[in-house]
């Protein structure tokens, strides 16, 4: 597919990012994805940039994590062009979650602002390059509806076998073929035409991407924008990342015994 010949250009950027029960990632999370906000404002004065966080039944230190950085966000005098939201939900459901973010970020936007707004989304157990936000708007202004980034799982702690065996399956490369939620940005009105992100415990990014495709919007897969997340192998959603890397180390530990 090609990218549309022409787009509005972008002039807001909203960061979605779903939190259940991260304290031991959300810190770092929320640093690196300050960092890329101050990219944004360094590179694109006037461009306004909100970051929503959406605490979904969280019972451990999550809440305070984010409540100080968007405090942190509050006094340093970073103006009306960025800011921060904490959402408290109870869902237990990754989609739920970020469809309640990304309602919260764009309230009763009309069509022209949709058109004008970008959506980025990751996760409390990722972070995200410095150039993240830089980079997605340049795809976006050069006419594309959809961004879909690469994820590699840190590799501290992890078996050196399942880091293997990971990178031959997912190569970093332009042009992949996979979708995550960690790492996926997309113009807010195919969004809202595309039906958003269904309520679904895991897989939602995919589901959301199926059906931007089925609608004909100009979707491009990147490695240029490559988020680091955890490669833990304990699932916080039925069929996620972790649930993925769990299986995977599984069938890498019988390939070597059997080997």
């Amino acid at each position: 597919m090609t990218p549309a010949s022409f787009r509005p250009v972008i002039n807001r950027v909203e960061v979605v990012m779903p939190v259940h029960d991260e304290e031991h990632h959300l810190g770092p999370s929320l640093h690196a994805l300050g960092a890329a906000a101050e990219a944004v404002r360094r590179h694109h004065p006037a461009m306004a940039v909100g970051i929503t966080v959406v605490l979904d039944h969280c019972t451990d230190g999550s809440p305070d994590i984010a409540d100080r950085f968007a405090g942190s966000w509050a006094g340093s005098g970073a103006g009306p062009s960025t800011g921060v939201r904490v959402l408290h939900r109870r869902f237990r459901n990754a989609g739920a979650s970020r469809a309640a973010g990304v309602a919260a970020a764009l309230g009763e936007a009309g069509t022209g602002r949709l058109q004008r707004t970008w959506l980025a989304n990751t996760d409390a157990d990722s972070r995200v390059p410095e150039d993240w936000l830089v980079r997605q708007l340049e795809i976006a202004d050069a006419g594309w509806d959809v961004v879909l980034g690469s994820v590699e799982p840190d590799s501290a702690g992890m078996d050196p076998e399942l880091v293997r065996s990971w990178r031959l399956r997912h190569p970093l490369e332009e042009g992949h073929a996979n979708v995550y939620g960690a790492n996926l940005g997309v113009r807010a009105s195919a969004y809202r035409q595309a039906g958003g992100f269904p309520p679904l415990r895991s897989s939602e990014d995919r589901a959301l991407v199926e059906q931007l495709r089925r609608r004909g919007f100009a979707v491009t897969a990147t490695d240029t924008t490559r988020v680091l997340t955890s490669g833990r192998t304990v699932a916080r959603a039925p069929h996620g990342f972790g649930a993925y890397l769990r299986a995977l180390g599984v069938e890498t530990a019988a390939a070597l015994r059997s080997s």
